[in-house]
């Protein structure tokens, strides 16, 4: 059977930045342009109400905040990977954000455990964000 191929991104006018940013090895977050609060890629509205903000680059270091560990794919694409790590990360400017932790055996995760983001480029203007453990 042939290798299936995994789906990426298919950005938006509303998300092309944070795609974009992760291309280039970059996380970008909206940034409330009333408050001042970040807010994760997907959220197109504040907690303060207001939709206006400005892309800004974040630090990409976080912790987890929750996970778990996916030991049979949902698609072929995904079958040489297992298992593979799902997890929420907390950033340090406050949003969580849904991606994966590499670079470590899922036994050796924790709850806490300090992560920072690495980018890998899956087409010219699209970038996926994944995390691996701080240090």
């Amino acid at each position: 059977m042939a290798d299936a191929t995994k789906p990426i991104p298919s950005p938006t006018d509303a998300t092309r930045p944070f795609w974009s940013g992760c291309a280039s090895g970059v996380l970008r977050l909206r940034r409330c342009a009333g408050c001042g609060r970040f807010r994760g890629p997907s959220r197109l509205v504040c907690d303060c109400g207001r939709s206006d903000h400005v892309w800004t680059d974040a630090s990409g270091r976080g912790e987890i905040f929750s996970y778990t560990i996916v030991h049979r794919a949902p698609d072929p694409a995904f079958r040489a990977e297992v298992p593979y790590v799902v997890a929420v990360i907390e950033l340090e400017e406050g949003p969580h954000i849904l991606s994966n932790v590499v670079e470590c055996s899922p036994a050796g995760l924790s709850i806490g455990m300090p992560v920072h983001a690495l980018f890998e480029k899956v087409a010219p203007e699209i970038g996926m964000v994944k995390f691996k453990p701080a240090g």
